[in-house]
């Protein structure tokens, strides 16, 4: 079973990702074990106090390192982490390779920053990884890391119902999908292509690799570097 535990300022923002579909059936069957710690159970004072002004002044708070420094090293005494994660704008952006890799580890656990972010020596002593989900800035990384946790755990096996489904999505061979059809055959005078009704494996296939292709060149060709 994988266990992923996960430190937020703000816990119920991941409560409705974690409690449906996928995730939950992952969590129903024992496969994987999401753990959500509130962060101000280690805050500084009474006041719950997690952050403070960055020094040199400019605005925004930073998050303190000695309630992260004390939840990091609270957590790690009850497993060891395979990877220490940062969810950060600078981070290194998520690729399907990187899912595939950490799907296939033990224990993660994942720091969700706020504000204008985490004190550096935090990420000095305690970070492996730094993972950015895209060019842009949130408000937090809980949603960062809900899509973390959703591209890992869909790839533990046992976890969908097909276990060959996740092999065939988008960037697992650095292609975009190809199109997908459902009944009828025809809607609205629009037809399903007739390999799809040939009822030919071999043919499908192909096509289905021929359409990946050429999707991919239309609309990501920078994943094609190496074509």
């Amino acid at each position: 079973m994988m266990t992923i535990d996960i430190l937020s300022v703000l816990p119920e923002l991941l409560e409705s990702p974690f409690s449906h579909s996928i995730l939950k059936r992952a969590r129903d069957k024992g496969l994987l074990e999401i753990r959500v710690h509130h962060l101000r159970q280690w805050a500084v004072n009474e006041y719950g106090q997690v952050d403070d002004y960055q020094y040199g002044g400019g605005a925004g708070m930073v998050m303190m390192p000695e309630p992260l420094a004390a939840a990091i090293e609270s957590l790690s005494k009850e497993r060891p982490y395979d990877e220490i994660i940062y969810l950060t704008p600078d981070g290194r952006r998520l690729e399907q390779r990187i899912a595939n890799g950490l799907s296939l580890k033990g224990n993660l656990l994942l720091i969700c920053g706020h504000y204008k972010g985490i004190d550096e020596r935090i990420r000095d002593r305690y970070v492996t990884m730094e993972l950015s989900i895209g060019d842009y800035v949130l408000s937090g990384g809980e949603l960062a890391a809900a899509v973390l946790v959703d591209a890992i755990g869909r790839l533990i096996p046992g976890v969908l119902n097909d276990e060959t489904s996740a092999l065939f999505d988008s960037f697992q061979d650095d292609l975009l999908a190809p199109p997908v059809y459902t009944r009828p055959a025809e809607w609205r005078g629009m037809t399903v292509p007739d390999i799809l009704l040939s009822g030919d494996p071999r043919k499908i296939e192909d096509w289905r690799h021929e359409q990946s292709l050429q999707r991919t060149r239309d609309r990501r060709p920078d994943l094609l570097k190496g074509e």
